[in-house]
């Protein structure tokens, strides 16, 4: 294996602040902030913006948003369906 061509892989704790849950793992990742863990250890800590904690696909808070059928936004899309059979100019 050739040497210094990997990334740094150490731990790091990743935070989020949303949700007031932060877990520890490894990552290439790196931070000037550091924080003290349960274990006594002082790691880098990455705040991040979302996580499975916070994510609505995860909490079960997932709402589906497309609400009309595929059919009734392509009619309003592109004109609706006024033509009579196929090849007619509209009514």
């Amino acid at each position: 294996m050739q040497q210094d061509k990997h990334p740094d892989y150490h731990p790091v704790v990743f935070r989020d602040r949303a949700a007031g849950y932060a877990f520890l793992t490894r990552s290439t990742a790196s931070s000037d902030q550091t924080i003290d863990w349960d274990d006594g250890e002082t790691y880098p800590v990455v705040d991040v913006e979302i996580s499975s904690e916070s994510h609505p696909f995860y909490t079960g808070k997932a709402r589906t948003v497309d609400s009309e059928g595929r059919i009734a936004r392509f009619a309003r899309r592109y004109g609706g369906t006024e033509q009579g059979p196929a090849g007619s100019p509209p009514t």
